[in-house]
């Protein structure tokens, strides 16, 4: 059984990750989010739901105890909730982390989006220095399509495509789960082509 933390588990895409995941029946989910209404319906015996919030560190750190991996996918003070989880993670000796990210935050895209991409870059420099087996993922804008089509990108290469499913990503974030020694330190652009 591998235990996943899911930080921002009420989001439109961690919805979609946690329909995915459960599939598993080898996976045991929990959710943390600060807004757990529309999660308590997902809890089971695979799935704990956990109110909290990434800015307090000692709820981070409690809901980390006994996880194997971490994926994340935070809206906010990112740079400040970056800096939490590595220390949370070190604390809690969890080295596995998927962090959703966004295209454009290495200028790799042919638009300019300005300093909007700001909280994004700062955070996955956090990630990138810190000593963790971490997975950055960057989408292109969500659709709410079904199809699993996506391309895969690595930092330094140009960004393809200007938008990609949750399903898809849903999908490649199970793929690293299911191999979590995979993509370990890069940088991955995904978008369907």
């Amino acid at each position: 059984m591998k235990n996943i933390l899911v930080l921002g588990a009420s989001g439109s895409l961690a919805k979609v990750v946690i329909t995915v995941l459960l599939d598993n029946p080898e996976i045991k989910l929990t959710l943390f989010s600060r807004h757990i209404t529309e999660l308590i319906p997902l809890t089971h015996e695979r799935v704990s739901v956990v109110k909290g919030d990434v800015m307090d560190l000692a709820q981070l750190e409690q809901a980390m105890q006994g996880q194997d991996i971490v994926y994340a996918n935070l809206a906010g003070e990112l740079e400040l909730m970056a800096k939490n989880v590595v220390q949370a993670m070190a604390k809690q000796n969890i080295k596995r982390l998927i962090w959703i990210s966004s295209m454009g935050i290495y200028d790799e895209t042919e638009t300019d989006h300005g300093s909007i991409l700001d909280p994004y870059r700062l955070s996955a420099k956090v990630i990138e220095e810190s000593k963790l087996d971490y997975t950055l993922i960057r989408p292109a804008w969500f659709t709410n399509g079904i199809e699993v089509d996506y391309k895969l990108t690595r930092k330094g290469e140009a960004f393809q495509g200007d938008q990609v499913s949750r399903r898809s990503i849903a999908a490649l974030i199970d793929k690293l789960i299911q191999k979590p020694d995979c993509a370990i330190g890069e940088s991955l652009g995904i978008a369907k082509v």
